[in-house]
């Protein structure tokens, strides 16, 4: 399915102890990608070049971008890697926080307090549409207090009502404010470990985050499945939008669960059966 890469390799910078790369890493690994998983955060070193890699990834974490930690500012600094030498790049939340400072942007809190915690609207614009050949979804997973400003020359791909740049790209580079990796399992522990979080202003309660999953996560499913070979390849926005019409229906089927690294044919159905 993927044209000839030069490197079979995708660079996963993670920030907690136990964070898992989720559904990306085994849709990776289904694909043939091999993770090469580090962690800034614990004195991982990033590499100088990503001469031998076929892409970079940084997920999120429970820290904002505004911190002032010295590997922090290393990691968004690093960010311009990716960007010099063309390489395709996806912020995840903090991830996307950290691109849009990189770039300019400014990365706040919201001014009343507000947070997103659970599934929410987004409104894909044309360009979003048009990464792939499967409709960007309308309701994503997100996790986060802080949000970023569109930076200058970037493209806005999804936009929501109380922090409007919800998905962005510049180039090969891509922001994603909301969470497209997130599995049941990992919802289960987020919600549980962060059930404070479900106080604030704005956050959904527990139980809607879970019925969410059933209602939204096959049509962010479908179009992940979708996104990422495109992403690798260099094509996304380059396919036309097949079926793009297709409402998003409630899931069915079996939780991903298990080690990330399974095997190729069985990460793909895992993920599918997901969905």
């Amino acid at each position: 399915m993927l044209q000839r890469l030069n490197s079979r390799k995708i660079l996963a910078v993670l920030h907690q102890a136990h964070s898992s790369p989720g559904r990306f890493g085994r849709l990776l690994a289904a694909l043939g990608f091999e993770l090469d998983i580090r962690r800034p955060r614990f004195g991982d070193p990033l590499p100088a070049t990503l001469a031998d890699y076929a892409g970079a990834i940084i997920f999120g974490g429970p820290m904002s971008a505004n911190d002032e930690e010295d590997w922090l500012r290393r990691e968004i600094d690093w960010i311009g890697v990716p960007l010099k030498e063309d390489k395709p790049f996806i912020g995840i939340c903090l991830g996307a926080q950290m691109l849009a400072r990189h770039l300019g942007a400014r990365v706040f809190s919201h001014p009343e307090g507000r947070v997103e915690v659970g599934y929410y609207p987004v409104k894909p614009t044309d360009d979003g549409h048009g990464l792939c050949a499967c409709p960007f979804p309308n309701h994503v997973y997100q996790w986060h207090r802080d949000g970023f400003d569109l930076p200058r020359g970037a493209a806005l791909l999804a936009s929501g009502e109380d922090f409007d740049a919800q998905a962005i790209r510049c180039g090969s580079a891509f922001g994603f404010q909301f969470h497209p990796e997130v599995t049941y399992a990992m919802m289960c522990c987020w919600t549980v470990r962060g059930i404070d979080r479900m106080n604030l202003p704005g956050a959904h309660p527990r139980h809607l985050n879970l019925e969410g999953w059933y209602r939204h996560d096959a049509a962010v499913a479908r179009w992940l499945d979708a996104f990422l070979p495109a992403w690798i390849e260099g094509t996304s926005g380059a396919q036309s939008r097949q079926a793009a019409t297709s409402p998003e229906t409630p899931a069915q089927g079996a939780q991903i669960r298990g080690p990330a690294a399974l095997d190729p044919g069985s990460a793909l159905r895992a993920v599918r059966e997901s969905a």
